[in-house]
């Protein structure tokens, strides 16, 4: 039986992978945010033209949905990998994002 993935441990494994390779001089802060920015361009192209009812039924096409599910992976490894990098745990910071954003944006 396999582990449940989390946070951590997928950033314990990238960081892993970039240190089997000598990447980690690239990794800075800088590149990974340009790479994080590079890869979302990526996820949007696959949208760019779509109608949104067509954008909506993405997923139903297994080919557009492989792409559309590697893109997102590159953009959250790259996230998880800023983060590493910054020193910033992503999901208190999205906890915390929340709470002002329900302080700014009250319900009716």
């Amino acid at each position: 039986m396999t582990e449940p993935l989390d946070v951590a441990k997928l950033q314990r494994r990238l960081a892993e992978f970039a240190a089997a390779r000598n990447w980690q001089p690239y990794h800075t802060p800088k590149n990974l945010a340009a790479a994080l920015s590079v890869e979302a361009s990526e996820l949007v192209e696959i949208f760019q033209w779509l109608t949104p009812e067509e954008s909506a039924r993405v997923m139903d096409d297994p080919d557009t949905a492989h792409r559309v599910t590697d893109e997102v992976a590159d953009v959250l490894a790259y996230l998880l990998q800023l983060c590493e990098v910054l020193g910033i745990d992503p999901l208190a910071a999205l906890d915390e994002k929340i709470d002002r954003n329900e302080r700014r944006f009250p319900a009716p």
